[in-house]
């Protein structure tokens, strides 16, 4: 893990930095405010004017690995062979396929991202982002499941409530994988496998 030295600028960043580096490999557990003063060079009383506590500079760091998150979720372009409701599947399926893998590429932040231990649940007063509804991961799930009935591959009535499931499905096939019977199977399988799980999403909505 590398040290960060703060001198000018926005402590609030350098502190969530630190914490990222901290969390990457360690989970929420290796998250301390002490340690992450350290990391940028202040005392640990300096973080205070940023964070009230240890909690909520967890929420600060979910919030972003939930940022980087949807960065690998990210929407294939479309090609001028797909109609409307071929892009609509692509987009949900880049979303759940980009969910899996930033999950078995990062389960040291995938811990962090949504489930931190009831003890470590931070409150949303100072505007971390807690709420899963928030979440930019979420609202990309949201997204490609409105584009399904706009473009009418998903009905309207089925719509509703549909983003539970499909999350259920992703984030359970993560967890099986990460801490799971499926632990320690070859990339490209666990690859196959998710994509088979999201695929099976997809039809069932559309059934």
């Amino acid at each position: 893990m590398s040290e960060r030295r703060y001198h000018h600028g926005n402590l609030r960043a350098a502190l969530v930095d630190a914490g990222l580096d901290l969390t990457r490999d360690g989970g929420a557990a290796a998250l301390g405010l002490r340690e992450a003063t350290r990391r940028v060079g202040v005392s640990p009383n300096a973080a205070y004017r940023h964070f009230s506590d240890r909690r909520a500079l967890l929420g600060a760091v979910a919030r972003r690995v939930q940022e980087l998150m949807a960065e690998r979720m990210a929407v294939p372009a479309p090609t001028s062979s797909d109609d409307d409701a071929q892009q609509a599947r692509a987009q949900l399926h880049a979303v759940g396929m980009g969910y899996i893998e930033f999950a078995l590429a990062e389960p040291g932040w995938f811990a962090v991202a949504f489930f931190p231990s009831p003890g470590d649940q931070p409150d949303d007063d100072e505007g971390t982002g807690t709420d899963p509804a928030d979440a930019p991961p979420f609202r990309m799930l949201v997204q490609a499941l409105d584009a399904l009935v706009a473009a009418g591959a998903l009905e309207a009535d089925a719509r509703q409530g549909a983003e539970w499931p499909c999350w259920s499905a992703v984030h359970g096939f993560a967890d099986l994988a990460i801490h799971g019977p499926l632990r320690g199977l070859p990339t490209e399988q666990l690859r196959a496998l998710a994509d088979r799980t999201v695929s099976a999403i997809i039809a069932g909505l559309g059934g």
